[in-house]
């Protein structure tokens, strides 16, 4: 079985691809991936499965993105089986009932040989519980872990307006493949987000809509997918969801744009406070104070004088000296 730590760095290793948008050998890590036996924890644990979907759609190589929907297929597969695992047994032990009763309806008076034979059926199952010790994820699937994300179902609401909220929360949770990686149930988390809102309202009205609006566009943003995928892992909680405001749920390329913007203003507003000659030949009007600095420039025609701005530098007061 691979070790997580392995699983991890090369789960890493296609991330920092992903984000520096060079996919050159991600084919190699794939194909590690592909020779080592995975564990279902460890996909949980790790995540590699998102990892791997991103480097899909990334990619340009037919090859890669053939290997990445093979592996992500392959586990999707071992998911599917740990949840289904106890249904299938289930219908196994309903079924036979049904075929020996079908096999008596078609044999007429021989019930009784429909029943051997329906034992019979039922009996070649017995055999593979001997050989069930060697296999030893027999054990594991039968107490799988919780999954990472798993969302315990809101209360169910009649309203038309909150259930339509509902249905767009939970198309925008599915814009990707990243919930069938994780394997989550979108409309519960969907309903658990849209209650923390009605909660806070108490109403539908156009504040609780305007919330709602900010949330789907927000998830459905393909430029900020780590905010989505937060959401469905459960890093983010849906009552975090709820109330983020929008520079929260911005992504990190928008976020660094904004601090630049922040620093560009900063740096131009104290260089227009400190630009200028000192002088102490001005009294201010509003403080009294002569720390001052005035800069001289031609607004009007040639022939006429220039025209003199100053700035006291306690107060911040500015005025025209003419």
């Amino acid at each position: 079985m691979a070790k997580p730590q392995e699983v991890e760095r090369i789960a890493k290793k296609l991330d920092k691809m992903v984000h520096v948008k060079d996919t050159d050998g991600a084919l190699d890590l794939l194909r590690e991936l592909k020779d080592m036996k995975i564990s279902l924890e460890t996909l949980q644990s790790t995540r590699v499965g998102m990892s791997v979907n991103a480097v899909r759609k990334h990619s340009s190589d037919e090859e890669v993105q053939t290997l990445a929907k093979a592996l992500i297929k392959s586990w999707k597969k071992l998911l599917d089986g740990s949840v289904e695992k106890p249904d299938e047994k289930e219908k196994k032990r309903e079924g036979s009932p049904v075929r020996s009763s079908s096999a008596s309806k078609d044999s007429g008076n021989s019930e009784k040989s429909s029943m051997k034979s329906g034992e019979s059926l039922s009996t070649p199952t017995s055999p593979c519980a001997p050989t069930a010790p060697t296999a030893p994820p027999s054990p594991t699937t039968s107490t799988p872990p919780p999954p990472m994300a798993s969302f315990p179902p809101a209360p169910v609401t009649t309203h038309g307006v909150r259930n339509k909220c509902r249905e767009l929360l939970v198309a925008a949770l599915q814009t990707d493949d990243d919930h069938k990686t994780i394997g989550v149930h979108c409309e519960n988390l969907a309903a658990q987000i849209e209650e923390e809102i009605f909660q806070e309202f108490k109403t539908t009205d156009i504040k609780y809509k305007t919330r709602l609006r900010s949330r789907i566009s927000n998830l459905k943003d393909q430029k900020n997918p780590d905010l989505r995928r937060n959401v469905l892992c459960g890093n983010i909680s849906a009552q975090r969801i709820a109330s983020m405001t929008a520079e929260e749920m911005a992504s990190a390329e928008l976020k660094q744009k904004r601090q630049d913007l922040t620093k560009e203003s900063i740096r131009e507003h104290q260089l227009s406070k400190v630009g200028g000659t000192e002088t102490d030949m001005f009294i201010c009007s509003k403080c009294h104070g002569k720390n001052c600095s005035y800069t001289q420039v031609q607004i009007r025609s040639a022939d006429e004088p220039m025209t003199t701005f100053v700035l006291c530098n306690n107060c911040g007061n500015r005025w025209k000296f003419c």
